[in-house]
């Protein structure tokens, strides 16, 4: 009787919402319908096919967890091209997003013009992608810009083969990606840093917090939680999703497969192999890493300023 009651007194039903906020709905459909069909449909036929055998031009062929077995049993190259995009999201991510928020915090303070200015030349690198400039920097002869100061400091002897020998590679690679990595993080912090009421801050001068650390942990991160969440997944998305960055210094593939990615594997089999059951698998893998990965930054990102 009393589930009943609460059932007739509590929240009306979902078709109910609806029709009594139709309007509002209208104009989410436009986007609900593009987002379904290039975003969710997409996935879930990925996830699909990831379970056959399919190359395109020929009737899919059910094979069941082979393709997953495949990859962790028989593909030497899919666990290095794993291991190299853990380690560089490992890096890449939390140094990336790190930085674009301390930045955007150093800068917010400053006045209009000048702010505005530094934004532009931090997201230049995003909106450029001038990669050929590193392959200046690092040339394997003398003349190469970083072989040049290391030959005249007299650090080193010989030149570097920086985007040739494969223990140069993955940390040159890093460094590239830091260079681009303020970008859509970097603008969200500068939008949400502008949009922190600063009555708060004028309380909490008068409750005892005096120093900006205190003010960052306790104001300026809780009343900014959605822009960090919004950098963390573009943060997530970029490190994990990486591959034309260094296809355009290295090339395809890199040098010993050096710096061979989970994204690579998927242009490998998908588009070059046309094995597209196998590539599929991947990007699911791809796909279940990113999730976990944004659901743990979730979790951590609910215990700050607490």
């Amino acid at each position: 009787m009393k589930s009943n009651t609460n059932m007739r007194l509590g929240k009306p039903s979902l078709f109910k919402q609806i029709a009594k906020n139709y309007s509002c709905y209208l104009f989410m459909l436009p986007f609900a319908v593009v987002f379904i069909l290039f975003t969710v449909v997409p996935v879930i036929t990925a996830i699909g096919f990831s379970f056959t055998d399919f190359n395109v031009l020929e009737k899919p062929e059910w094979v069941g967890w082979h393709n997953y077995r495949q990859l962790f049993t028989g593909d030497d190259l899919f666990l290095d091209a794993l291991k190299n995009t853990l380690v560089i999201a490992a890096i890449v991510g939390p140094a990336g997003y790190i930085m674009s928020f301390v930045f955007a915090w150093c800068i917010n303070d400053l006045p209009p013009f000048f702010r505005a200015v530094l934004t532009l030349m931090f997201y230049a690198p995003t909106l450029s992608n001038i990669y050929a400039i590193w392959k200046i920097i690092f040339s394997s002869d003398d003349y190469g810009i970083m072989n040049s100061y290391l030959l005249d400091w007299g650090i080193i002897d010989i030149p570097i083969k920086w985007l040739q020998d494969s223990d140069f590679i993955l940390p040159v690679v890093v460094i590239i990606l830091l260079w681009s990595s303020l970008g859509t993080s970097f603008l969200s912090f500068i939008a949400g840093l502008q949009s922190v009421d600063r009555t708060l801050y004028e309380a909490a001068a008068v409750d005892g917090i005096h120093n900006r650390f205190q003010e960052l942990w306790y104001i300026t991160l809780p009343s900014m939680k959605p822009q960090l969440m919004f950098g963390a997944i573009m943060s997530i998305s970029t490190s994990f999703g990486v591959g034309d960055a260094i296809t355009a210094v290295l090339g395809f593939p890199s040098p010993s497969y050096a710096a061979h990615t989970m994204a690579h594997h998927i242009q490998d089999y998908g588009f070059t192999r046309f094995q597209m059951g196998y590539a599929c698998a991947i990007a699911v893998i791809l796909f279940v890493i990113m999730v976990s990965t944004n659901q743990i930054i979730q979790r951590m990102l609910k215990n700050v300023g607490k």
